[in-house]
């Protein structure tokens, strides 16, 4: 799912969705498999997004929503779809290439073995001391020996562009690999991407005795501003903010979307005090700027952030880690917004 669909199945109206989406699913006469549920909630939650509107087609034709037919739109519509389909397809023409290369190369084995043969068979014929026999015997190693050259040749030649081939396809599975990994609308690095990264440095933290922060930020007031401007000038100013984090986000600190208005940002190696001077660096730029609708070029006035911070304690996990930078970031809320807040006591504090 998006990382917007992902964050309203979390947040209190989780049930009201998933009951709207099961209701909707019973009136069309959908069965309820996970793959239909994830689509009619993307329905539910984008009525004017392009799954929507094919499914509105579908269901006004009177089509029945078979098996097929969801499949089809979660692979048009869904990312995990799309990404597994590019996975499986980049793994099968991988796999075409090395069975290629091992039919080849076990041509050019049998070819050497029959060669061999032929060399056992010239060098008892030799005995013979027959000149005729000889003449045949040196025809048939010759014509033997260019067709091995040509074989070898042609093996070289194809292993040449398999090569070539398989790391084009490594290519791909990379770039398939960062793209499951990054946020489609900011570029920054995921959920997925995040809850990876948050594990390993804390595992780093842990066993090299080093400091670790996370930090957590939202947007004040963005389901107001969303509602008044729409969702296309509500996903410029995530962006806005996305690119103010990307240029203090840089390794080996992590900026990821964490979902919806949200962000986090990870800080290998530093203690509090570095992070809430660069928390309130961001802070201090977003809030500085006023923002204009791109379409219109109105005036959208300034926005601000608010951001908790958490310093990773000895023995700590992710999601201790993660509980204490929210239950910060709740203390910014309810403080009057834009400001940083610090799980830990921090000399000179925002």
């Amino acid at each position: 799912m998006s990382a917007d669909v992902e964050t309203s199945l979390r947040s209190p109206k989780a049930y009201v969705l998933a009951r709207k989406a099961i209701e909707a699913m019973e009136a069309y006469k959908v069965w309820p498999t996970a793959l239909n549920f994830e689509l009619w909630v993307h329905y539910i939650t984008g009525k004017d997004s392009p799954l929507a509107v094919e499914i509105d087609a579908i269901i006004g034709g009177g089509e029945p929503f078979t098996d097929a037919v969801g499949e089809n739109l979660a692979a048009k519509h869904l990312p995990k779809a799309r990404l597994n389909g590019e996975i499986l397809e980049a793994g099968d023409a991988l796999s075409k290439e090395l069975d290629s290369v091992s039919r080849a190369i076990e041509s050019a084995r049998e070819s050497s073995s029959a060669y061999g043969q032929q060399l056992a068979t010239a060098s008892k014929s030799l005995d013979a001391e027959d000149k005729t026999v000889i003449k045949e015997m040196v025809e048939e190693l010759t014509t033997a020996t260019r067709k091995v050259q040509e074989e070898n040749e042609s093996l070289e030649t194809q292993l040449a562009d398999t090569t070539a081939e398989v790391g084009r396809l490594r290519e791909h599975l990379e770039q398939v690999r960062r793209d499951s990994m990054t946020d489609g609308l900011t570029n920054l690095a995921n959920r997925k991407a995040f809850d990876e990264a948050l594990e390993r440095a804390c595992a780093q933290a842990e066993r090299r005795g080093e400091a670790l922060t996370l930090a957590v930020l939202d947007i004040d007031h963005f389901k107001s501003f969303n509602d008044t401007w729409g969702h296309q000038t509500g996903d410029q100013v995530i962006r806005y903010v996305a690119s103010v984090m990307a240029r203090v986000g840089e390794p080996p600190r992590i900026a990821a979307r964490y979902g919806g208005e949200e962000f986090a940002l990870i800080f290998p190696g530093e203690r509090a005090r570095s992070a809430m001077a660069t928390l309130e660096e961001i802070r201090e730029e977003v809030s500085g700027r006023i923002l204009k609708r791109r379409s219109t070029n109105e005036d959208l006035g300034a926005i601000t952030v608010s951001a908790g911070m958490a310093e990773r304690k000895v023995g700590e996990g992710p999601t201790s880690l993660v509980e204490r930078a929210d239950e910060a970031l709740y203390a910014s809320k309810r403080n009057g917004r834009n400001r940083t807040s610090s799980a830990d006591p921090i000399s000179a504090a925002a």
